[in-house]
């Protein structure tokens, strides 16, 4: 689906959460709503850098992007929006967003240490047969500060604060620059 189909997708999950497999939970429901807020703020704060979009529009050669999420992953509603915004106005990238939990499963052959974490972006050629590169589920940084809150056995709830401060204070600076070293 475009972007604008997942924020209406989004947007419906919201509105009709108990039609939606997964929403009727109420804990999910609760991510969802803070993940549609926190997609919001970057949509309307993010600005790539001069760098990354003069990288970006040099793409000459058309490329398929599969951008695999959910809306309630928390992760998704910081890199989403994020790398919508870094390739939005260059025409040889169409990016597709697939939901996780849904048909293709398109996951199962992204998985990250066993698991199907999200977001996960492939990149692929212009006929959409060959992987050029693959992303996700976080930046590198990010998973720093997640694997060591884990090792530690920190609760929860204090893993998703301390990434959340992460997303924050780090602006997207380093998923840019995670995306063009990918490419380059």
């Amino acid at each position: 689906m475009t972007f604008e189909a997942y924020l209406t997708y989004f947007e419906d999950v919201l509105k009709n959460p108990t039609i939606h497999k997964g929403y009727e939970d109420e804990e999910y429901y609760h991510y969802t709503k803070m993940n549609w807020s926190r997609m919001g703020r970057w949509l309307k704060k993010f600005q790539p850098s001069v760098e990354t979009n003069e990288f970006f529009a040099s793409i000459t050669e058309p490329q398929k992007w599969i951008l695999i999420t959910e809306p309630w992953c928390g992760d998704a509603a910081h890199s989403v929006p994020m790398i919508y915004e870094m390739v939005k106005s260059n025409p040889q990238i169409e990016l597709d967003i697939q939901l996780r939990d849904q048909e293709p499963f398109l996951i199962d052959q992204y998985l990250t240490n066993g698991g199907k974490s999200i977001p996960k972006l492939v990149i692929r050629n212009q006929q959409g047969t060959e992987d050029i590169a693959v992303w996700g589920p976080r930046p590198a940084g990010c998973t720093r500060v997640f694997e060591a809150l884990k090792a530690k056995e920190a609760p929860f709830s204090e893993i998703k604060e301390e990434i959340q401060k992460w997303y924050n204070q780090d602006k997207g600076h380093e998923i840019q620059q995670e995306l063009m070293a990918l490419l380059k």
